[in-house]
C-alpha cells in the first residue's frame, strides 16, 4: 500500500465512531434525528432518547443497531434509567448528544417566570442531569465525550426573535460546557459544544417557511442562506471521535458566519 493510501486509511479511523455507543436525546425530530440517523450510518450504537417514543422505535428501525428510550429531561429519575439502560444493554456510553431543548419565543413582557423557567428547565437543567448521570460513569472508565448542543442564540443577542428564555439557557450550556470540561478533564472525558445557526427543524420552521424570515437569516448571515441539517455532522463527528482528542472546552458555531461579524 502507497503512503498515499496509508494516509488516507488514517484519517478515515481519525474521525470513526465505529462501534462506540452514542445516547442522543432529543432524538425523536429534527437535528436530533439528523444525529442519530448520521451516527448510526457511521457504525455507532445509537441510543435513541425523547419523549415521542412511537416516533423514536419508528426512527430505529432504519438503524442496525440500536435501543429506544422514552425519556423527559427534566425527571432526574428519567435520565437516571437512560444511563442504566444503556449501560445494561451496550456494556458503557462512549458519547453522549445533550440536544434535548425547547423555544418558546415571546418578548420580555409577555413571558412568564413560569415559562421562563420551563425552557431553562429543559434546555439547562436536562442537559446538567444528563451530563451528570453520563459523565460520572465516562470518568469512572476513564474515557468519554460529551457534546452539548447550544446555540449561537447563547453567544449573541437576536432581538428580531426575542427569547430570553432560549437565550440564557443556551448562554448557560455555553459555560456549562466549559465547567464541565474543566472538572472532568483529568478523568478522560472531554466536553464540548456546537453553537448552530440557523437550520430548518420544526423549531425554526415557522421561520423557514416565510419568505421574509428566510431573507432576513440571508442577509445577517455571511454566507447568505441558512444551514442543512448534514452540514453539522463534521462537527459532531469530528468531537464525537479521536479526532478531537485534545479538544475539551470549546464552543464550535457553525453558522455560515453570523457570530464572525
Amino acid at each position: 500500500m502507497t503512503n498515499n493510501g496509508e494516509t488516507m486509511i488514517r484519517g478515515r479511523d481519525l474521525f470513526s465512531v465505529e462501534g462506540r455507543v452514542v445516547v442522543v436525546t432529543g432524538a425523536s425530530s429534527g437535528l436530533g434525528e439528523q444525529f442519530a440517523r448520521r451516527l448510526g450510518e457511521a457504525g455507532a450504537r445509537v441510543v435513541l432518547a425523547a419523549r415521542r417514543a412511537e416516533r423514536l422505535e419508528a426512527i430505529s428501525r432504519d438503524l442496525p443497531e440500536s435501543l429506544t428510550i422514552a425519556c423527559d429531561v427534566t425527571s432526574e429519575e428519567d435520565c437516571h434509567r437512560l444511563a442504566e439502560a444503556a449501560v445494561d444493554r451496550f456494556g458503557c456510553i462512549d458519547v453522549l448528544v445533550n440536544n434535548a431543548g425547547v423555544s418558546k419565543p415571546a418578548r420580555v413582557e409577555a413571558e412568564t417566570p413560569t415559562d421562563f423557567r420551563s425552557v431553562v428547565e429543559v434546555n439547562l437543567v436536562g442537559t446538567y442531569t444528563m451530563s451528570r448521570e453520563v459523565g460520572t460513569r465516562m470518568a469512572a472508565m476513564g474515557r468519554g465525550s460529551i457534546v452539548n448542543i447550544a446555540s449561537i442564540v447563547g453567544l449573541v443577542g437576536l432581538g428580531r426573535m426575542p427569547q430570553a428564555s432560549y437565550a440564557a439557557s443556551k448562554a448557560g450550556v455555553v459555560n456549562l460546557t466549559r465547567e464541565l470540561a474543566a472538572q472532568w478533564a483529568r478523568h478522560g472525558v472531554r466536553v464540548n459544544a456546537i453553537a448552530p445557526g440557523f437550520f430548518p427543524t420544526e423549531m425554526t420552521e415557522k421561520l423557514f417557511a416565510d419568505p421574509q424570515g428566510e431573507a432576513w437569516v440571508g442577509k445577517l448571515t455571511p454566507m447568505g442562506r441558512g444551514g442543512q441539517p448534514g452540514e453539522l455532522d463534521g462537527a459532531l463527528l469530528y468531537l464525537a471521535s479521536d479526532a478531537s482528542s485534545y479538544v475539551t472546552g470549546t464552543i464550535l458555531p457553525v453558522d455560515g458566519g453570523w457570530t464572525a461579524v
